[in-house]
């Protein structure tokens, strides 16, 4: 997490960024009674529109201001929920992910411990998405070139943790939370402006926590006049927190054990995010490699309060479901997702979500490569990488496999910067032709122009 990963996608950080797996996934469950027809996604969602003066998203209409910049391509996306479609490779996952909570923590009536939750509205305020996780007004993470705004006050939420402090604040004290979650990114095989996290939120009262402990009920959660050091917060007690971060890490290991199999090899990595302390990042050996799997870490306390769980103490994970099924069933193109040609999806239909799928990939059409350069607009504040990424990904969509920046110049006498772009175009299911490709690059030149302000080098 740490923003940027703190809401992190696939595949090289796991998760994509804004804080990160957990960061970006972190903490939160189910509304409880709260209102499900309202944040429910389930069911055949209506059309939604972008006019003049408002957005229409889900059934609701939000006004349009200045900040408004989420595309009518990524609105055709909201209500999609991929994790929920039956034997789709992140629903796979995520029932994995569910099945093994499920067997193996089980409430003292012999109900799963768990509660999971998975068709919550990805449109949430500014508030529910920052503010509630404690991620400061100034915090990188907020910037509208990195978010899908609705407006000022509204937008498609950049990590699920968004919902914890309504969920925490119903009631639940253990649940796992699903959902698809949106941030403007560059464009590569392993990012996608959609993506799908997955994340589990466990609090303890005094007597859960100390139960098992001898002597534990002379021990306590909190302390007066503590101070916080990289091991605790001010108000817990140190024996306190070593507890819950044995009881987090040992979840955890038992997961991805479950998840990858036989003899693995596990690391801790301490990390930062707002609204944990102490925090981590777990990375397992595969296939010779570290690689990062998911974030963590004990909730801050101040979350918990305004949420009416002053008295106990929480941790929280959150993980990436399409890194992991990437990882998991060798899928090399984060695009394949979203796609809806039959020789992807059969691969998954499986009797067993735990049966092994090793995905088999389909013909590999040829690129083609086209440039575009540009002198960029005078106020450097007025252009960002995003906003060209966004531009191209709402004309070109899923036919641009990867844009990257391949060269930068400064006149030496004006000072004029310049940029040029590679653009990489690739139908996942046929071959383009130059034609056709050539037809949505000037599109996209025209576009640049009149849209982002740059002069054209071409």
């Amino acid at each position: 997490m740490i923003l940027r990963q703190l809401l992190l996608p696939p595949l090289h950080s796991l998760t994509p960024p804004l804080l990160h797996p957990l960061c970006a996934t972190a903490l939160w469950a189910n509304g409880g009674a709260a209102s499900r027809r309202h944040l429910s996604t389930d069911g055949p969602a209506p059309q939604p529109v972008i006019g003049q003066e408002s957005v229409e998203v889900l059934g609701h209409s939000y006004p349009r201001d200045d900040f408004t910049n989420v595309t009518s391509g990524i609105l055709a996306k909201v209500g999609r929920n991929l994790h929920n479609q039956s034997h789709h490779p992140l629903w796979l996952i995520k029932e994995r992910i569910k099945a093994h909570f499920y067997s193996a923590y089980i409430g003292r009536w012999g109900n799963p411990l768990f509660s999971v939750h998975d068709n919550l509205s990805p449109v949430v305020t500014v508030e529910q998405n920052f503010d509630s996780l404690l991620i400061p007004p100034d915090h990188p993470s907020r910037k509208r070139g990195d978010n899908y705004y609705l407006n000022r006050s509204t937008m498609l939420r950049a990590h699920t943790s968004a919902h914890q402090k309504e969920l925490v604040r119903s009631g639940l004290d253990a649940f796992l939370l699903a959902g698809d979650v949106y941030r403007r990114d560059e464009i590569d095989a392993s990012h996608y402006p959609v993506f799908h996290q997955m994340e589990g939120v466990r609090l303890f009262s005094n007597h859960e926590l100390f139960s098992k402990v001898q002597d534990g009920e002379d021990l306590s959660l909190f302390e007066v006049g503590g101070r916080r050091s990289p091991q605790k917060q001010e108000t817990h007690t140190l024996e306190a927190v070593k507890l819950l971060e044995f009881d987090l890490k040992r979840t955890l290991t038992r997961l991805v054990s479950q998840l990858f199999g036989g003899d693995l090899e596990v690391r801790w990595v301490d990390c930062y995010f707002p609204f944990t302390h102490p925090s981590f990042e777990m990375e397992v050996r595969f296939q010779g490699d570290w690689m990062e799997v998911l974030g963590c870490g004990v909730m801050e306390q101040e979350l918990l309060n305004s949420a009416g769980a002053g008295n106990k103490l929480g941790w929280a994970f959150g993980l990436g479901l399409e890194r992991l099924a990437m990882v998991l069933y060798s899928i090399p193109d984060i695009r394949l997702f979203w796609s809806q040609d039959e020789r992807f999806l059969k691969q998954f239909r499986v009797t067993d979500v735990q049966q092994p799928v090793c995905f088999q990939p389909l013909s590999k059409y040829p690129p083609l490569l086209n440039d575009i350069s540009f002198w960029l607009p005078e106020s450097r504040e007025s252009f960002t990488e995003n906003d060209f990424y966004e531009l191209v990904r709402s004309i070109g969509g899923d036919l641009v496999e990867k844009v990257s920046l391949v060269d930068e110049f400064t006149h030496p006498k004006t000072g004029r910067r310049s940029q040029c772009y590679r653009i990489t175009y690739r139908h996942m299911e046929r071959t383009l032709t130059q034609q056709e490709v050539r037809l949505i690059h000037e599109q996209i030149e025209r576009s640049a122009e009149t849209e982002l302000g740059v002069q054209g080098r071409y």
